[in-house]
């Protein structure tokens, strides 16, 4: 199991400048809440899951079988 930043770098500035501008939450959701807060709870889990890959959310990061 790997995760790694999305190779799009392009993608991954927006997204680390998003995170910025809301203090460590993701940019892709309304509600600033700790599950929300990057790395988020629903990657979290997905990270946890051996059957899973793919991006996160927000598309920042990408999870290795």
């Amino acid at each position: 199991m790997k995760v790694t930043l999305n190779p799009d770098t392009e993608i991954v500035r927006a997204i680390k400048e998003g995170l910025d501008k809301k203090g460590g939450y993701c940019p892709c959701r309304m509600e600033k809440s700790e599950d929300n807060k990057c790395i988020c709870k629903e990657f979290r889990e997905q990270i946890k899951d051996p059957d899973f890959e793919g991006f996160c959310h927000c598309m920042l990061y990408y999870k290795e079988k």
